[in-house]
C-alpha cells in the first residue's frame, strides 16, 4: 500500500475503528498528522552490553542467546508468567514476562536476541522483568535512538512509533515553506531531513539539526503572525483618551497601602489610557499579588472620565466576588458597579442592561453573559478580562465590538499564571506585558509538604484538627471518574484518586461526621455554583474537587489544601492550586501526596515545597514540560508550539524574529510568489485567532 499524507490511519495494519478513535484523541487521523506528532523525549538504545557488564541504572540493551524454551505458568486467573534463561560468554540473564503468553512462542532456544530493560541483581543472579526484545539482526526498536511520544489510554509508545515509521516515506512529499534565502542564511536543514530525523534520528548531530530547523520554523511563523497582529492593533483605530487624574486620589480609596509594583503598573495603565492609543496590556502577577486593585484603578479612571468599563470573569462565583470587592471600593467614589450573570432573574438582567444602555452603570462585572445580544453599552472604554488563559482573543474581540463606535476600547488582561517573560512576549504577542512581582505585606506564608502514602492517616487527622479549629479544607483529585486520566501503559500500575468515588469513600469511611462537598467540571453550571457557594459560606467543611477550583475564588477561611497524585500535575498548576489557601489570617498548609517512584518527579515536587515564587516555579515547569504543555490547550487563542523551548532557545528566538522582520520589511503583505507558502502557514497557525489578515 502506498501511503500519502492524506491516507487515513484506518488504512494502516492493526488500526481498526476503536483504535482510530483513541488516536483521534491525540489529534491523529491521517498519515500527515503522524509526521507532525513530534516525540517528547528519546531513549538511546544504541549501546549493546554483555550480560556481566551491563549497568544496573536505567534501561539497557543486552545481546544474549535463549538457552532454553520459555516456560509458561498460570499462577491464577488473570495472571500468567513466562520465564526463560538467556546466556552469553559473561553469564546468565533470567527473564520474566507477566501476562505476555505470546512470548512462549516468540522466543526460540538457540536464537540470539537483543533484550531492552532494567537489570536487577539479586545476589549474583541477574534478571529483567518484561523487557522489549527483538531477534539480533532484525531490529527496529533496539540499536537506535528511540522516540518517546505523548500517549493516551489504549495507545502504546511501541504502536505509535510503528505507525510513524510507516508514515515516514511520505515526508519526501512535504512542501518546503521556508524561503530558500532564509534556510541558507540560517543554515537550516531541508524539511524532509528534519521530519525524518526528529522521529528516528541517525545520531545526536542529526537530531540537533532536525530540532533546530523545526523549532526555528515554529518561532519564525509565530513572529510573522504576531507582526500581523500588532499591525492590525496599531491600525485598529484610536483609543479613547481618558482625562488623567492624580493616582493618590484613587489610593485614598484603598483599605491598604499598595506595593511599589502595584503603583508601577497603575502608572503604566494610566499612561496607556491617556495616550490616545488603545491599551492592550497583560498584567500578570502571582496569586494574591493584587491584580484586582489595578483593574479597579483602570475602571475608576474610566468611570471618572464619563465612560464605562466591563470586567469579564470565567465563573459566576468569581464574578460575584469581584462585584462585591469593586462595589465596596468604588461606591464611595460615586462609581455605580453592577453585575450581569446567567443565573440572575430576567427582571434583574433587564434592569442592568437598561443601566448600561443609558450610561448609568460605570463598571459592570459579568461572565460570558456580557457577550449576549441584548447587552448594549452607552460608552464602553475599557474591557478587563480575568484569567486570560480562559479567555481567547475571540471573546475579547466580541466584547470590543459592543462599544459600537470607531474608537477602540482599552483592553486589560489579568493572569495569575506567572509566565517567564520571554514566553509571555511570544504567547501574548499582541499585548504589552506588566508584571506585579511583589506580594503585599502580611500575606500568610503557606507551608508545603511532600507526603508519601504511608502518612495518609496522619493527613486525615490533620484535616480533622483544622476543621475542629473552625477552618475548611480542599482535597484535589486528578480525575473525575475512575481511571479517566490513565494512558494504556499506565492503567495497571496507577491508582488515581477520582473525585466521585473518593468523595463517597471519605464521607462514608473517613469523615462521616463532617460536611463534604463535591465539585468537578462535568457538573452543570448551577450545580458548580451551588457547590462553590456552599463552601464559600462555610456550610461545606471539606470540598473534594478537581482542578476546577484553580481559578481564583477567595475563601479566606480555607487553611488546608491536599493534592492527591500530585506528581500528575504541572508545577505551575500545583502553585495555582496552592494559592487557594493562605488568603486569610490563619496559618495555611498545602500537602502534596504522591506514590511516585520517579526521582525526577519527587525533585519537581520538592522545588514547589521549597519556594513560593511563582516565576521561579514557572521557569522550572517550562523546562520540565516544554511550552506545548505549559498552558494545556489553546485557551488563549494564540498558537501552541511543539518544539521551540523558550527558556533555552533565546538565540534561536531572536534569529527567527530578525528573519521575520527582514522578510516583512521586503514584502509586508507576503505577496511575492516565493513568500506565499509563509503566508499560508501563518494563516493555518493562527486559525483560532479571528481576522488576523483582514
Amino acid at each position: 500500500m502506498e501511503i500519502t499524507r492524506d491516507t487515513p490511519l484506518t488504512d494502516f495494519p492493526g488500526v481498526g475503528e476503536a483504535r482510530a478513535k483513541k488516536l483521534e484523541k491525540l489529534g491523529l487521523s491521517a498519515a500527515g498528522d503522524l509526521l507532525a506528532c513530534y516525540p517528547r523525549d528519546y531513549e538511546d538504545r544504541r549501546k549493546v552490553y554483555a550480560i556481566g557488564e551491563a549497568p544496573q541504572e536505567g534501561r539497557v540493551c543486552i545481546a544474549a542467546m535463549a538457552a532454553e524454551h520459555p516456560r509458561l505458568s498460570r499462577l491464577r486467573k488473570g495472571l500468567e508468567l513466562v520465564q526463560v534463561k538467556a546466556v552469553d560468554h559473561t553469564g546468565a540473564l533470567h527473564l520474566t514476562f507477566f501476562n505476555q503468553s505470546y512470548v512462549e512462542r516468540a522466543i526460540r532456544a538457540g536464537e540470539e536476541y537483543i533484550f531492552y530493560g532494567t537489570v536487577q541483581l539479586q545476589g549474583r543472579r541477574r534478571s529483567m522483568v518484561n523487557p522489549i526484545f527483538e531477534r539480533l539482526g532484525k531490529q527496529s526498536v533496539t540499536g537506535c535512538i528511540m522516540p518517546v511520544y505523548r500517549l493516551t489510554a489504549g495507545i502504546s509508545n511501541h504502536l505509535l512509533a510503528s505507525l510513524v515509521r510507516q508514515a515516514l516515506p511520505c515526508a519526501g512529499g512535504l512542501p518546503e515553506t521556508l524561503p530558500q534565502h532564509i534556510r541558507q542564511s540560517h543554515q537550516l536543514a531541508a524539511v524532509e531531513f528534519a521530519v525524518k530525523n526528529i522521529h528516528f534520528p541517525v545520531d545526536e548531530a542529526a537530531l540537533d539539526l532536525a530540532r533546530r530547523r523545526l523549532a526555528f520554523e515554529e518561532l519564525f511563523y509565530l513572529a510573522v503572525g504576531l507582526s500581523f497582529l500588532k499591525e492590525r492593533r496599531d491600525q485598529g483605530g484610536a483609543g479613547r483618551v481618558l482625562p488623567p487624574r492624580p493616582l493618590e486620589e484613587f489610593l485614598a480609596l484603598l483599605p491598604f497601602a499598595p506595593t511599589q509594583a502595584q503603583r508601577r503598573v497603575m502608572c503604566e495603565v494610566a499612561q496607556d489610557v491617556t495616550s490616545g492609543r488603545p491599551m492592550n496590556r497583560l498584567v500578570q502577577g502571582d496569586v494574591g499579588s493584587g491584580k484586582t486593585a489595578v483593574a479597579a484603578f483602570a475602571g475608576w479612571l474610566c468611570a471618572k472620565g464619563g465612560c464605562q468599563a466591563a470586567l469579564m470573569a470565567p465563573t459566576e462565583v468569581l464574578a460575584e466576588q469581584h462585584f462585591r470587592s469593586l462595589t465596596a471600593l468604588l461606591a464611595p467614589a460615586g462609581v455605580r458597579v453592577a453585575r450581569l450573570t446567567g443565573s440572575m432573574s430576567a427582571g434583574e438582567k433587564r434592569k442592568v442592561r437598561a443601566g448600561l444602555a443609558a450610561g448609568d452603570v460605570g463598571f459592570v462585572v459579568g461572565t460570558h453573559a456580557l457577550l449576549s445580544e441584548g447587552v448594549v453599552f452607552s460608552n464602553l472604554a475599557l474591557i478587563v478580562a480575568d484569567e486570560q488563559h480562559r479567555f481567547g482573543v475571540a471573546q475579547r474581540a466580541a466584547l470590543a465590538a459592543k462599544s459600537g463606535e470607531d474608537v477602540v476600547p482599552h483592553v486589560l488582561v489579568m493572569s495569575a499564571t506567572p509566565i517567564p517573560r520571554t514566553l509571555a512576549l511570544m504567547i501574548y504577542g499582541d499585548l504589552d506585558v506588566s508584571v506585579i512581582d511583589q506580594l503585599p505585606p502580611g500575606r500568610t506564608p503557606i507551608e508545603t509538604y511532600v507526603v508519601r502514602e504511608d502518612k495518609r492517616q496522619r493527613m486525615y487527622n490533620f484535616v480533622r484538627s483544622q476543621v475542629a479549629e473552625g477552618r475548611q479544607a480542599y482535597i484535589i483529585c486528578p480525575a473525575v471518574e475512575d481511571n479517566t486520566a490513565l494512558s494504556g501503559e499506565e492503567r495497571p500500575a496507577l491508582n488515581l484518586k477520582s473525585v466521585k468515588t473518593y468523595a463517597e469513600t471519605l464521607q462514608r469511611e473517613v469523615f462521616p461526621d463532617l460536611r463534604l462537598g463535591v465539585l468537578h467540571g462535568k457538573m452543570k453550571p448551577k450545580e458548580k455554583e451551588a457547590a462553590m457557594s456552599s463552601f464559600s459560606s462555610g456550610e461545606t467543611q471539606v470540598l473534594v474537587a478537581t482542578t476546577v477550583v484553580e481559578v481564583g475564588v477567595d475563601v479566606p477561611n480555607a487553611s488546608l489544601i491536599i493534592i492527591e497524585n500530585a506528581d500528575r500535575f504541572g508545577l505551575s498548576q500545583l502553585h495555582q492550586l496552592r494559592g487557594r489557601v493562605g488568603r486569610g489570617a490563619h496559618r495555611s498548609h498545602c500537602v502534596l501526596i504522591t506514590a511516585t517512584r520517579s526521582l525526577e518527579a519527587m525533585e519537581r515536587l520538592r522545588v514547589l515545597a521549597s519556594t513560593t515564587d511563582g516565576f521561579q516555579i514557572s521557569e522550572e515547569d517550562l523546562k520540565a514540560r516544554g511550552p506545548g504543555d505549559f498552558f494545556g490547550n489553546r485557551q488563549h487563542g494564540l498558537p501552541q508550539m511543539k518544539l521551540a523551548d523558550l527558556t533555552g532557545d533565546m538565540r534561536l528566538l531572536s534569529q527567527a524574529q530578525e528573519a521575520a522582520r527582514t522578510l516583512l520589511a521586503q514584502d509586508p503583505r507576503l505577496s511575492n510568489p516565493e513568500n506565499r507558502p509563509v503566508w499560508e502557514r501563518v494563516r493555518q497557525l493562527f486559525a483560532d485567532t479571528p481576522d488576523i489578515f483582514n
